[in-house]
């Protein structure tokens, strides 16, 4: 809710604010006067005067599109000067997401959220906790000739994210896993002994790294998600396939993060069960 000002003490906040745009944008009186139709001497009066009356909207707008800045930031409803257009723009943006390992962009986010808690519900098995053998049969097909290259690089990477600070959650569905085991689905035609080794490795990471880092299994049938990746209170990255969509304001974040604890809290199998659920399995 706005703060309810007095109209004297908004008339002294438009005329503080508008002598900032100006120094801003390197604008001079003039040079604003001439761009929106009016005489110097109206902007004079607008930043000179004392009293307790505003200038028409239309006058305001004007103001406000040639000096880069919102209406209701000169007028002071807003701390931020930003348009709504500019806002909404910077609160959320379209990343292309190449079909690699951990590509440059994933990497800087993870930089930048160094210390804080990753929440990630991954599209399949979590590269982090991949063997070399899985990630070679996974990735081949679309890196070819590179991927012993990529797979190197990825890798220290990988270690990084593994010591670095922060936590991580990590939230499957049931039949992620269990379609791993028994070699379905996606996993079709994948070697019975890269599963197998896949299979104990993702049990012995999983018990090393707890309790920070811990992986949860939650029950497709009765909840969803979309492959997303939530870096503390900074951003979240839902994954579209050949792009993320990417949101920083802090109301949707909140949002993602909510949905993702919602799916811990309901998890059909929690972190500290994990690995025996998955010997069960096996």
């Amino acid at each position: 809710m706005t703060q309810k000002i007095d109209k004297r003490d908004r008339a002294h906040l438009f005329r503080v604010r508008l002598m900032e745009g100006l120094i801003e944008r390197g604008q001079t009186q003039s040079g604003l006067a001439r761009a929106i139709g009016v005489d110097r001497s109206t902007i004079s009066q607008l930043i000179k005067g004392d009293g307790a009356r505003l200038p028409n909207a239309q006058v305001v707008g004007e103001c406000a599109a040639q000096l880069g800045v919102s209406a209701d930031w000169l007028l002071g409803l807003t701390d931020r000067p930003e348009s709504a257009a500019d806002i909404v723009a910077n609160a959320m943006s379209l990343t292309e997401a190449p079909r690699a390992l951990v590509d440059e962009q994933i990497f800087r986010w993870h930089q930048e959220a160094a210390g804080y808690k990753i929440r990630h519900v991954p599209a399949g098995l979590p590269d982090m906790l991949k063997t070399r053998a899985m990630l070679e049969w996974e990735y081949a097909p679309h890196l070819g000739r590179s991927i012993d290259q990529a797979i190197g690089a990825s890798e220290d990477r990988l270690t990084w994210m593994r010591q670095t600070q922060s936590d991580y959650e990590i939230a499957l569905p049931l039949y992620e896993i269990d379609s791993f085991v028994r070699g379905e689905g996606y996993y079709a035609g994948l070697p019975k002994a890269t599963r197998l080794e896949q299979t104990d490795y993702l049990t012995h990471v999983a018990e090393q790294l707890y309790p920070r880092m811990r992986l949860y299994l939650f029950d497709a049938r009765r909840l969803y998600s979309a492959p997303v990746t939530i870096f503390g209170p900074l951003l979240a990255a839902l994954y579209l396939g050949q792009s993320y969509l990417v949101f920083r304001d802090t109301e949707r974040v909140q949002a993602m993060t909510a949905h993702f604890d919602h799916l811990v809290r309901e998890a059909h199998v929690n972190a500290r069960d994990l690995p025996d659920h998955i010997h069960r399995l096996k």
